[in-house]
């Protein structure tokens, strides 16, 4: 049952919201309804008591008021155009309490009735914005001057009402337009902080898709404004990695179970190179490439390149346990590379230099199941691995290179 009462509450409170209205104009329009509708059911207490005093004319005002309230609300429900719904609402708030005053005999007899026009005056900053909300205050304060100009001369001719009711009367105009306003209030800046929220929670989202694609030092200077990204490392380690016999197994395997596969091996990578304080630079096809070193750089890149090899092979070897056929072959190469950023609207960081051809030649070249490095890695790592001397091959740009194969970290 409150479920039921909630969601009718909010479509009647919805009424004239379209489906692509931004949320702003959903939120104004939301909180004029909310006020019109308060409005005309207070209206109510003005409408019998008025007619009880035998004072039909002050009573057809607040009437009027909801009958032009009601027909305006269907009219607004259907057409969900804010105009002319928010000119004519706000007119009818700001003018009719003042002729009311008017009509009983000025702001005693009526109990100070016009303080309703407050409600309009101080709703239109919000339902025009800070600008568009001045001429509706201004209006307001010149009808309270013309009614203080005029009170001497209604007042000559005010109604007989009772100083019991006159000041029930009071307590109910200035508790009234206390609880209209303040539900006003309450109900923009609840909307408003659901929207801050769900605001809130997409930048979250934005900043950790960012953050998925690029390096955050290199996030950080985008969004700081446009401009080419781009630069020189001298000293870095690229790493290289390719499911073995992937387009055959991919041939004779369904879609959604090539995709599983990969998604859950990469996924697995981007785990490991993120522990390892890696950076992922990309994934073609079934090949996976890392880099050590940069954006910012670090003294031991090279070690922790082959460890992550090493964390690679070890999860391929789960999945094979797994039943799942991966086996990886995986070069790395060290050096200088460029790195930048390219595109303006599908970007992507990437890498560029003689260090990502000879990563990647390294491993088109290695073997199955084993980590191929250059010379210049195992020189570097001896030390602390062990390494196997192979064949000589032919890399572009380098001429003829004897690579190593990894054996294993040596025994402390």
């Amino acid at each position: 049952m409150t479920f039921v009462l909630v969601s009718t509450a909010r479509r009647i409170v919805e009424m004239g919201s379209a489906p692509d209205d931004p949320e702003e104009v959903r939120l104004r329009k939301a909180t004029l309804t909310v006020a019109a509708i308060t409005v005309s059911l207070l209206a109510f207490a003005w409408v019998g008591t008025y007619w009880a005093l035998g004072l039909p004319i002050a009573a057809g005002i607040p009437a009027l008021y909801q009958v032009a309230t009601v027909v305006g609300l269907v009219g607004f429900a259907r057409s969900k155009a804010f105009d002319p719904f928010r000119p004519s609402q706000l007119g009818l708030m700001i003018v009719l309490p003042f002729v009311l005053q008017w009509t009983i005999g000025g702001f005693v007899a009526s109990s100070a009735v016009s303080l309703w026009s407050l409600v309009a005056a101080l709703g239109a900053v919000f339902f025009y914005g800070a600008r568009g909300g001045i001429p509706w205050f201004a209006a307001f304060i010149v009808l309270i001057a013309v009614s203080a100009l005029i009170d001497p001369f209604v007042a000559q001719r005010a109604a007989s009402i009772p100083i019991e009711l006159q000041t029930a009367f009071f307590a109910l105009n200035v508790g009234g337009v206390a609880i209209t306003t303040f539900a006003i209030v309450q109900y923009s800046v609840r909307q408003r902080e659901a929207a801050l929220s769900a605001l809130d929670a997409e930048h979250h989202r934005s900043e950790s898709l960012l953050l998925s694609i690029l390096p955050a030092p290199i996030a950080e200077r985008l969004k700081r404004g446009p401009g080419v990204i781009a630069e020189a490392h001298s000293a870095v380690t690229v790493l290289f990695a390719d499911v073995v016999d992937f387009t055959p197994y991919a041939e004779r395997t369904s879609p959604s179970e090539v995709v599983a596969l990969l998604d859950r091996l990469f996924s697995a990578f981007d785990s490991i190179a993120e522990r390892r304080g890696l950076e992922k630079i990309k994934t073609i096809g079934d090949a996976y490439m890392a880099v050590a070193g940069l954006p910012d750089a670090r003294p031991d890149h090279v070690e922790a390149a082959v460890d992550l090899a090493i964390d690679m092979l070890a999860e391929a070897d789960r999945c094979t346990a797994e039943g799942l056929p991966v086996r990886l072959r995986i070069g790395i190469a060290s050096g200088p590379v460029i790195a930048g950023v390219i595109g303006r609207h599908k970007f992507a960081y990437d890498l560029w230099g003689d260090t990502v051809n000879t990563a990647s030649r390294m491993e088109s070249s290695g073997v199955a199941g084993r980590i191929q490095v250059t010379p210049g890695v195992e020189a570097t790592l001896r030390d602390r691995f062990a390494f196997e001397l192979r064949d000589p091959i032919d890399v572009k740009g380098k001429g003829v290179m004897r690579p190593y194969l990894l054996v294993g970290r040596r025994a402390a």
